[in-house]
């Protein structure tokens, strides 16, 4: 087998290994209003579903790369995804809404482990330069194909089958990779060292419970003395988890990765983004199936657009940045996201869906696109070999961070403003769809607000022009 054919079957198993674990995410959002149904969850609960994945991906995506560095990269990347198809296996069996959470959070520790180890073997396989960029270009292009074949799959299955075969679906791709890893991908030595167990266990810990006490918010005041405790105790073990990196021989995280303004910004921008998109799935599936009555294979049809613009968008700016540099994508993206948020913040219980959400999928894919890839780029440029897991999985937590924060603080505005339109009134179907809409696009209008702090972060902060030509990678500034 020459060196060429190796690569491209290596690249197509790390690809699938990234569609695999967005799949989920998307595929999952399809089937969230027949999960309510079958096992009871309110709608703050239902939060659970999605949150508890990326808590646990998010909060242990820093273990999961440290993990490659010292064990080997094939090892754990082999190892999580079998993490991942048992997971999926447990929560297909689900019978209680504690059971399915539990399942997702041993699945988001699996994806914690795939993500990272997945994204620095291309690091390692592929030579910084127009070879990384391409092969970067198809592991996005993967990330957002697994988001639309998750909408369209979600909702064949769900119309179909059930809901519980969203999960049964990811063990068959799961024990493909795991068979495939050890015949194309190039065994990694792992190096000396030790896992910063306090350090993983006190970020997790941390963002769980700052998660927690943000969604209890939606039903309970931010004066109520358990949210005042969770949040506390939330900030409390984040601070711990910087002292215990300053004070580590050995940190999870050395805090000088973060010494490059160019790859703090895309990490920054990344959780911002994160905070955005997750939202944006998790608003628009109650919208379309319990407000305008589509079927969950109409809603994955419906969301098809987000997941192909940003797969052409990511391709196309795989092949300009290497001209322009990330800097313009990038900063241009994020305003591009303001304003799909801002069209969605418009929609009423009477929406359409070519008038009223198509376009603004149209945009919003488009503004993804020009973020995610660029700052994917930013984030792993300059990186020396063992410092690539690390910078990958920062950049992971980032967006999974975001997202759960996002989802969190953009669910409670809408429970809250939601809640205030049925006050004294008597609840009708159509007020009931009426105060539910109204929640849903005050929230976006949030999303706004936050999709142009990040358009403001990326003019400001990012610095990576353009390379010079000849050049074979993209200038780090300090």
């Amino acid at each position: 087998m020459t060196k060429s054919r190796n690569l491209t079957f290596a690249l197509i198993v790390i690809a699938f290994a990234q569609l695999m674990v967005v799949l989920d995410t998307t595929i999952v959002n399809v089937a969230l209003p027949s999960v309510q149904r079958a096992l009871k969850f309110n709608s703050t609960d239902l939060e659970w579903v999605v949150n508890g994945y990326s808590l646990a991906f998010g909060g242990l995506l820093l273990l999961g790369g440290r993990a490659g560095d010292i064990f080997g990269r094939r090892r754990m990347f082999i190892a999580g995804v079998l993490l991942f198809a048992a997971g999926s296996f447990a929560g297909g069996f689900a019978v209680t809404s504690t059971w399915l959470v539990v399942a997702r959070v041993i699945q988001g520790a699996g994806g914690a482990i795939v993500a990272p180890t997945a994204l620095s073997l291309i690091a390692e396989t592929f030579a910084e330069g127009p070879a990384r960029n391409r092969a970067l270009g198809i592991y996005a292009g993967a990330a957002g194909g697994g988001g639309a074949v998750g909408l369209i799959l979600g909702g064949l299955i769900v119309n179909y089958l059930s809901w519980r075969w969203v999960l049964f679906v990811n063990v068959p791709i799961a024990a493909a990779l795991a068979i495939a890893a050890p015949r194309v991908l190039a065994a990694s030595e792992g190096r000396s060292g030790r896992l910063d167990l306090p350090g993983a266990a006190s970020v997790t810990a941390g963002m769980t419970l700052i998660v927690y006490g943000l969604s209890r918010v939606a039903t309970h005041s931010w004066s109520d003395n358990t949210t005042v405790a969770t949040l506390g105790a939330g900030v409390a073990l984040l601070v711990l988890f910087v002292l215990i990196e300053l004070r580590s021989k050995q940190p999870l995280m050395p805090l000088a990765l973060f010494n490059n303004r160019n790859r703090s910004g895309a990490f920054a921008l990344r959780m911002l983004a994160g905070s955005t998109t997750l939202a944006v799935l998790f608003f628009l599936t109650q919208i379309v199936q319990n407000v305008l009555g589509y079927s969950p294979l109409q809603a994955g049809f419906a969301f098809l657009p987000l997941g192909i613009g940003v797969v052409v968008t990511a391709q196309v700016t795989s092949r300009l940045i290497g001209r322009i540099g990330p800097r313009v994508p990038i900063t241009l993206g994020a305003l591009i996201i303001a304003g799909g948020l801002l069209w969605l913040s418009r929609i009423t219980e009477h929406a359409t869906y070519v008038v009223d959400i198509l376009p603004a999928l149209v945009v919003l894919s488009i503004g993804l696109g020009l973020v995610f890839f660029p700052t994917t780029v930013v984030a792993i440029s300059g990186a020396v070999r063992n410092e690539a897991g690390l910078a990958s999985a920062v950049l992971n937590v980032s967006q999974q961070l975001g997202g759960s924060i996002g989802l969190a603080v953009l669910g409670t505005v809408a429970a809250n403003v939601t809640k205030s339109q049925l006050l004294n009134v008597r609840p009708t179907h159509t007020i009931i769809n009426e105060a539910l809409i109204t929640g849903f696009t005050s929230a976006f209008e949030i999303g706004v607000v936050v999709a142009l702090a990040g358009f403001v972060l990326a003019f400001l902060v990012i610095r990576v022009a353009a390379p010079r030509p000849g050049a074979q990678a993209l200038p780090e500034a300090a």
